[in-house]
């Protein structure tokens, strides 16, 4: 690399799960990416960096098979069968069970697997650049080109900028775009346990007043030990002691929200607690600059839509970046931004909007409350068509769907 420049396609700013996803996709269709990030590349790499685990609906793991990566991943990932929901542990339950031959509902990776794959991939792609760790010195959105450079005193250029660098994106808010924002009275505590039970490959959410809880499906560990992810969102200011009670009372409590239902269940991981937040942004884009998964959207993790979401921006700012190469344009195109703005503005505010309403709707206590969500549930359950389409929402292929979300390439 020469310190008078190095020019680029796109140039990625994070190299988390959508960046590196963002990189890889575009690299896929002949494009020259350079990815920037400030951490070390060991730390991204690092299995105690992150105990979380994500549910990659249908649609999102069409993409990352679309890219050559669910042949990696499947034997670390597990099926979701169904998903069951409960108010509470009263009766009267809403189920997505998908007929024989349809696709799962998702598959459960755990994130640290997930991010060394994709890191390993884009390492080894010849069409990625990756900076790592390298600070960003300056960006500079010009009529022509975006001009970045690094402390290091490296300098960079491209058409575009491509920010997955997160909810706190400095470029975002240097760009002077919009953000709506607000935190929720909610944290949520991430841990992995084992229990006596099987989960049958189902997805549990119970909601109570207090914040939903939910038990997702992991793979068996190498001792046959049955395996689920729990996300529990609690008051925020119980979460801190909740997350450093013995692992005793953890795991009682544990029963006491679950009823028991699998048996005896064993803390396995570190409990991670996460305070609880909406944001949302006027636009996607600015002169020469597109915005992809937190640093244009969070939501509360009720639907566990988040990185599906931001996933679902990779694939359709790729379709518009790569339909713009092909007929010529500039890849900073007003166009072309324009086009993905359109394309995931409404479907962002809209799933943003479902799930604030779900948990404000699910929030609310009392028998009344409780009530009419049972009412809701059981409205759900017997109208079949209604049904299956909460099933096409969950499995993310509702909507105007981007080619990778199908599985195939643009």
């Amino acid at each position: 690399m020469t310190m008078n420049g190095k020019d680029s396609d796109v140039i990625i700013l994070g190299a988390g799960l959508i960046g590196l996803t963002q990189a890889l996709t575009l690299a896929a269709h002949g494009l020259q990416v350079t990815v920037i990030d400030r951490a070390e590349p060991a730390d991204l790499q690092d299995p105690k960096n992150d105990g979380r685990v994500s549910s990659i609906n249908s649609a999102s793991w069409n993409m990352l098979s679309a890219i050559g990566l669910t042949e990696k991943l499947e034997p670390h990932g597990c099926y979701i069968d169904k998903i069951l929901i409960n108010d509470g542990l009263k009766p009267g339950k809403l189920d997505f069970t998908p007929d024989e031959n349809d696709d799962p509902l998702g598959v459960m990776i755990e994130n640290r697997l997930l991010q060394q794959t994709l890191f390993d991939a884009a390492q080894a792609h010849h069409g990625i650049d990756l900076l790592m760790p390298q600070q960003v010195g300056q960006t500079d959105r010009g009529d022509h080109q975006v001009f970045v450079s690094l402390d290091s005193g490296e300098q960079l250029f491209a058409p575009l900028l491509i920010a997955a660098d997160g909810r706190g994106s400095a470029v975002r808010d240097a760009a002077g775009i919009v953000m709506a924002k607000w935190q929720y009275d909610h944290s949520a505590i991430v841990c992995t346990v084992t229990h006596e039970q099987p989960h049958g490959n189902t997805a549990y959410e119970i909601f109570y007043p207090s914040g939903p809880f939910a038990v997702l499906p992991m793979r068996d560990d190498d001792q046959g030990r049955h395996r689920s992810a729990i996300v529990w969102t609690v008051a925020r200011k119980d979460g801190p002691a909740l997350a450093k009670i013995n692992a005793r009372a953890f795991q009682a409590e544990l029963m006491k929200k679950t009823g028991g239902f699998l048996g005896q269940t064993e803390l396995q991981s570190d409990r991670a607690t996460y305070p609880l937040g909406f944001h949302h942004t006027s636009s996607l884009t600015a002169e020469r600059l597109a915005l992809v998964g937190d640093a244009g959207h969070g939501i509360h993790p009720i639907a566990g839509q988040g990185l599906n979401l931001g996933l679902r921006d990779v694939a359709a700012l790729t379709e518009c970046i790569v339909d713009g190469a092909r007929t010529g344009l500039d890849l900073g195109d007003t166009q072309i931004l324009a086009r993905y703005d359109r394309w995931r503005g409404l479907d962002n505010l809209m799933m943003s909007a479902a799930t604030d309403i779900l948990t404000r709707l699910f929030g609310l206590p009392g028998d009344t409350s409780s009530a009419i969500r049972r009412f809701g549930i059981g409205i759900v359950q017997r109208i079949p068509p209604l049904k299956d389409q909460f099933m096409a929402e969950a499995r993310g292929e509702s909507g105007d769907l981007p080619k990778l979300l199908m599985g195939d390439l643009v």
